[in-house]
Parts: structure tokens; C-alpha cells; sequence
């Protein structure tokens, strides 16, 4: 639905050249939720500018449904913004109008009559849960209701495509995770395909079906969430896994446990249905190993398990090895490098 083809943008401060955005070539497929993340600076909310010509490609194209958009007549070009919707981090309302009126405004512009924006408005603030809200204005609200206000006018002209600027970077935890379920009520009740970057991985988890990692104005990886979360390829992912995920236990945790002898750490890494079988005890029963799990967790990501266990060993050196070698062609093993100290 969306393609960017060998997108670039660059910018000139003064004599100097930025370029935000490098050579992207990417597919949004309609009615997924797509995220795109990178560390601040990477290109991410340039290449979101460049999805309704906000901001103009220095070369190749981006495309939806086939059409590039540069090729468009400038009324042409309107008609489908009004086909994008955008959220943005500091909810961008009006301070002088009132909920009701901040989501009738778009529609104002478009020149619905009275009537169907009072319907729309209504059929709105009841779908994002604000109904009882609509003659306050937005300095009464929370950060989270101000953000529910900015959907439901972001919905108003009944868009195909969801833009989302960092929409929960400004939003506690749980107001967060009240946004992200309602972006997937969008999605999944009104069809809408949404696009959002962030730089919160945790965000991307939760909600996103497939994923881009931007670096310095390059897509470096893209992917499932599962298959990018679980094997991330890129050192630059890795450290988003990280950034979310405490995968190593604190340092004073391994001090004790090398009291205790532990010399050599592993990680093993179950996925999928694996997670629910004892292949671990099975094989260190048939050898005779015994197994410590000094650090780890197993959850749930994407309706699908995924489990993540640093285990240290202890037997007879060649038990251990024939142990090692069949836990390896089942579940996938790695010695954990960690420093001396």
C-alpha cells in the first residue's frame, strides 16, 4: 500500500548537506501495523514527512496504492491527505476549542455540512471513549485523553492510513499502554493502516506486526516483530533488545554465583511451542547434568512464547559437551561473554 523507492532526502543548512533520509526502499502492507525505530536523529520522522509529501523526496518516490505521489495535480494531492491521518506527541490541539470542536475541525475544512459533523463528532468521542468530554477544552484534560482527542480527530475524514509521530513519548506508562490498545482497536475495527515511529521498543512490541530499524538515515533491518525481537541481526537493534530487556543479571548476582564456582555462562533461547516442552531437563537427565537458570525470563510476544534463560552447567566435562550438543540441534545456545571482574 505504501512504498518508498529508493527514497533520500537532503537537507542544506547553509553550505552544509544533511541527508536524513538514505536511499530507503520499503513496503507498508495495507492494514498492518508497521513501526519504525531509531535512536533520535536516524530519519525517522523524515521519512514519515515524506508519506503525504509533507516533505518532498530529493529522489526516488513514494508510492501508494501505485501512485506516486509527486506525479499528483496539487487538488489531487489534497484529496489524499485528507486520507492520512497524523497523531503527534504534543497532541497539537487547539486550546481555544473545545474536544467536541478540535475533532470537528478537519471536517470544517472539508466542508461537511453541520448536521454529519455533529453525527461524526459524536460516533468519534464515543469510539475513543471520550463522550462525556466533549465540551471541555484540552486544558482540562489529561495527557492521555488529550491524546485520544488527537485520534479521534486524526479519524474524522475517515483516513486509510494512520501516521503516529512518537504519539506515547510524553504519556506515563499506563496511559501509554491505554493509547497502544486503542491504536489497535483502530486498526483491527476500522481497517486502518497504521505507520509509527518511536524510539521505545517496548512500544514497537506491543503492537506493531512488522518493524524497521533506522540508523543515520538507513533501514539497517527489517522484519517481524517476533523474528527481529527474538534474533536481532544488527548491533544497532540489538542494543534497542537491551534497552527494554534486562538480559543479564546484576553484577553483584554474578559475583555470588562465581562464589559458588560458576565459571562459564550460556544463553539459551526457546521459540514457539519449544518454550512449553522439558527438552532442558530431558537432556540433562539422559547425561547426567546438572543445570543452574541464573538468570532469565520466558513471556509471551505476539501471541507466541519466547524464552530467554542464562544457565550454567555442572557435571562431567564430556557429559556436558554431548548434553551441550543436542540442547544445540533443538534450541539455540551461545556462551555469554562476561568480563573478569
Amino acid at each position: 500500500m505504501i512504498e518508498f523507492k529508493n527514497a533520500s532526502k537532503t537537507f542544506r543548512l547553509g553550505k552544509r548537506e544533511v541527508n536524513a533520509v538514505k536511499g530507503v526502499s520499503l513496503a507498508i502492507e495495507q492494514g498492518e501495523i508497521f513501526g519504525i525505530i531509531g535512536f533520535s536523529g536516524a530519519g525517522k520522522s523524515t521519512l514519515l514527512r515524506l508519506v503525504n509529501l509533507l516533505e518532498q523526496p530529493t529522489s526516488g518516490a513514494i508510492q501508494i496504492q501505485g501512485v506516486d505521489l509527486a506525479t499528483l495535480p496539487k487538488k489531487e494531492l489534497r484529496k489524499l491527505r485528507r486520507k492520512i491521518g497524523m497523531i503527534f506527541q504534543n497532541f497539537n490541539l487547539f486550546s481555544s476549542r473545545t474536544v467536541a470542536g478540535n475533532v470537528a475541525y478537519p471536517l470544517k475544512l472539508a466542508g461537511i455540512p453541520k448536521k454529519e459533523i455533529n453525527e461524526r463528532v459524536s460516533e468519534l468521542l464515543s469510539f475513543v471513549g471520550l463522550t462525556d468530554k466533549a465540551n471541555d477544552y484540552p486544558e482540562q484534560l489529561s495527557g492521555g485523553q488529550k491524546q485520544r482527542v488527537g485520534i479521534a480527530r486524526a479519524l474524522a475524514t475517515s483516513p486509510d492510513i494512520l501516521i503516529c509521530d512518537e504519539a506515547t513519548s510524553a504519556l506515563d506508562p499506563d496511559t501509554t499502554s491505554d493509547i497502544l490498545r486503542l491504536l489497535k482497536k483502530v486498526n483491527h475495527e476500522l481497517g486502518i493502516t497504521v505507520l509509527l515511529i518511536t524510539h521505545e521498543m517496548h512500544v514497537i512490541q506491543s503492537i506493531c506486526d512488522r518493524v524497521a530499524v533506522m540508523e543515520e538515515g538507513e533501514v539497517i533491518e527489517v522484519g517481524s516483530v517476533f523474528d527481529t525481537f527474538t534474533n536481532p541481526k544488527h548491533p544497532t537493534t540489538k542494543r534497542f533488545i537491551k534497552s527494554v530487556e534486562n538480559d543479564l543479571p546484576s553484577a553483584k548476582l554474578l559475583r555470588e554465583w562465581r562464589e559458588k564456582g560458576g565459571k562459564r555462562l550460556y544463553r539459551v533461547t526457546f521459540k514457539g511451542e519449544i518454550t512449553n516442552a522439558p527438552v532442558l531437563s530431558q537432556i540433562t537427565q539422559k547425561y547426567s547434568v546438572d543445570f543452574n537458570i541464573v538468570h532469565g525470563y520466558i513471556r509471551e510476544l505476539q501471541e507466541r512464547l519466547f524464552g530467554n534463560l542464562l544457565i550454567s552447567f555442572e557435571g562431567n566435562a564430556d557429559a556436558i559437551e554431548s548434553a551441550m550438543i543436542e540442547l544445540q540441534s533443538i534450541v539455540d545456545v551461545e556462551e555469554v561473554e562476561l568480563d573478569a571482574g
